[in-house]
């Protein structure tokens, strides 16, 4: 064999063995990573080549999985009542990755978590049957938030204060996440939904934070209290009226001026939502405090997962004492959501315990056995003293049956609540938005139910917007859903 030969012998041998060494690697230590690839078409084929598990409300599956015809992927995901239920499902689609419990729970709902597999399911390499999402929901609760809703831009969030169950999720406007679940369709319905101007795909109750207003009064009353600046809700305060912020000549007046707010206790401030007080008493305490207690109740938690992770409350650092005064009455930089509010209300009305919130109750394999419980799971912490939240209880009675939260009374039930009306836009150039949180007990099977109102826009008059007017009347809706017998 000549020189010639030889050397293209061995070229050629070099050639194929590159060629097996890239085979190789491509198989062992990138197949997995292909295999995962969003654009691997192969994914979607799997996914869709049998129904998927269902999300259930209330022993009733909310979701489904129907045949298609034409297509590679055998089923498409179906939903029963979607506008109704789309702020806590999300949606499973063909075309676009999946959101909320569909996009959390994807393994387990196309079988192909761990924990659902059998040992022939492991030795034949087959997909396990798909499990299932039981969720803490009540659907009359959610029934109740949506419908009170109805054409307002809003959220609303409703929690069990002793067992940290979400009864409700409710975003409005809504949207039917069935019309993204197929992929010849979606493109349109995707491309109408997020040209919205209103945004429909936006979940308002957990992932929109807006400034909070008068309800985060109810944050610094709590901090006053367990900071000793006050030792009762009836003690008498220091704060005129009007109140100049610190270091400036602007005076911060109160939406009544008739309302006896000069040195007003902190029940009086909080039913007639008096400014001055509670932004001097922001002051007095210093931001440090003020921040330290928002944060125990929620506020600065980038890990607030129910188990959809909720946008981050802020209570900011780093202001000038003007700035703080405004915190205290919950403007500046101060934003929570829905969720957040609900959890105030939650953690007084427990006692100052706050439960862990959460919208999955359990996820099953198909025949139902349990793979994780999160009722059992749910941890508590202690927020304030019961003392404080005895008082705090009792100063939030007094603004829903003498105060500022008279339209969220509940027949056969105590309620405390909390109104705000928080400023929109530079100079409050926009319409306000309008919360309302609040707890309710009923007076006869003991049942308890925390929530928060927030409506970002309706068709009322500017002068009509208000937390009592606008947020009241939903959450009194809630309220009634949660604790009829």
């Amino acid at each position: 064999m000549n020189k010639t030969i030889r050397r293209a012998s061995v070229f050629a041998l070099l050639l194929v063995f590159a060629l097996l060494v890239r085979a190789t690697w491509v198989q062992f230590y990138e197949g997995q990573a292909l295999a995962d690839d969003k654009d691997n078409r192969r994914n979607a084929i799997e996914t869709y080549s049998a129904p998927l598990g269902n999300i259930i409300v209330a022993g009733r599956s909310i979701t489904g999985s129907a045949p298609t015809k034409g297509s590679d992927l055998k089923y498409k995901r179906t939903y029963t009542d979607g506008e109704l239920y789309a702020a806590v499902t999300g949606y499973a689609s063909q075309a676009y990755a999946p959101t909320q419990l569909e996009g959390i729970y994807t393994d387990l709902l196309n079988g192909t978590d761990s924990r659902l597999k059998s040992v022939m399911d492991t030795l034949t390499n087959q997909r396990a049957d798909p499990g299932n999402v039981v969720t803490t929901i009540d659907p009359d609760v959610q029934k109740a938030a949506y419908d009170a809703l109805g054409d307002k831009k809003g959220g609303a969030v409703a929690i069990d204060p002793k067992t940290g169950k979400i009864l409700a999720v409710v975003s409005t406007p809504s949207y039917d996440p069935s019309s993204l679940t197929d992929a010849n369709a979606a493109g349109v319905a995707w491309k109408k939904l997020t040209s919205d101007p209103d945004k429909p795909l936006t979940n308002r109750a957990l992932r929109q934070p807006l400034p909070p207003g008068s309800t985060f009064k109810l944050v610094v009353a709590a901090a006053a209290l367990e900071d000793g600046l006050y030792s009762s809700v009836d003690e008498k305060t220091d704060s005129p009226d009007p109140y100049t912020l610190p270091g400036t000549t602007r005076d911060l007046t109160n939406e009544n001026p008739n309302a006896p707010c000069t040195n007003a206790s902190i029940r009086t401030a909080l039913r007639y939502s008096c400014n001055n007080v509670f932004a001097k008493m922001a002051v007095r305490l210093g931001q440090d405090k003020v921040k330290a207690m928002a944060e125990k109740f929620g506020f600065n938690n980038d890990k607030q997962d129910v188990p959809v992770r909720a946008y981050t409350s802020v209570y900011p650092s780093d202001m000038y004492p003007s700035e703080t005064a405004l915190t205290g009455i919950g403007q500046f930089d101060v934003t929570a959501t829905p969720l957040q509010m609900a959890m105030v209300s939650a953690a007084i009305a427990n006692g100052g315990k706050l439960v862990s919130p959460h919208t999955v109750s359990q996820i099953t394999n198909s025949g139902g056995d349990v793979l994780q419980d999160y009722d059992d799971d749910a941890g508590s912490k202690e927020i304030v003293s019961s003392s404080t939240a005895e008082q705090l209880q009792s100063a939030m009675q007094t603004v829903v049956e003498q105060g500022t939260g008279t339209n969220a009374q509940v027949p056969g039930a105590t309620v405390g609540g909390k109104t705000g009306t928080a400023q929109h836009g530079e100079n409050n150039s926009q319409v306000p938005y309008a919360w309302f949180t609040s707890y309710g007990k009923s007076d006869s099977s003991g049942k308890e139910v925390a929530v928060a109102v927030v409506v970002e826009q309706s068709n009322a008059a500017r002068s009509e917007v208000s937390g009592n007017g606008l947020a009241a009347p939903v959450a009194k809706a809630m309220m009634e859903a949660a604790l009829k017998d």
